[in-house]
């Protein structure tokens, strides 16, 4: 229960419209491709797998803009046997939480400077 309360709280911070529905994006797109594993279970191999990965990185450059991590994603998605994992969920929450975490100054607290992260 614990996951999903974080689950629910981290779509509640975010607050564009278009990383809410590039989220419903990538979890129907996960969604369709483990429980509907039958027909997509032969990866680069089935047209309708590559047809929905290709629909699924169209929507989500469209709705996020480009951004890096959908070119790997598209390609582990070719890959048989890796669309059991949620890629495109893992490419959105990195896009959106890059893009987040980016506009945010960063607060220090009072103190000596501390050293820079590696």
């Amino acid at each position: 229960m614990c996951m999903l309360t974080r689950w629910l709280e981290n779509f509640r911070l975010l607050r564009r419209p278009e990383h809410r529905t590039a989220w419903a994006i990538a979890l129907v797109a996960d969604a369709l491709q483990i429980a509907v594993f039958p027909m997509f279970g032969e990866g680069a191999i089935s047209p309708a797998d590559t047809v929905l990965d290709l629909v699924v990185c169209f929507l989500l450059t469209r709705v996020l803009g480009w951004h890096w991590a959908f070119l790997p994603t598209l390609a582990a998605e070719l890959v048989p046997g890796l669309d059991l994992f949620p890629t495109w969920t893992a490419a959105v929450y990195y896009v959106t939480r890059s893009e987040s975490q980016s506009s945010e100054p960063e607060i220090l607290p009072p103190g000596p400077v501390p050293e820079p992260r590696r």
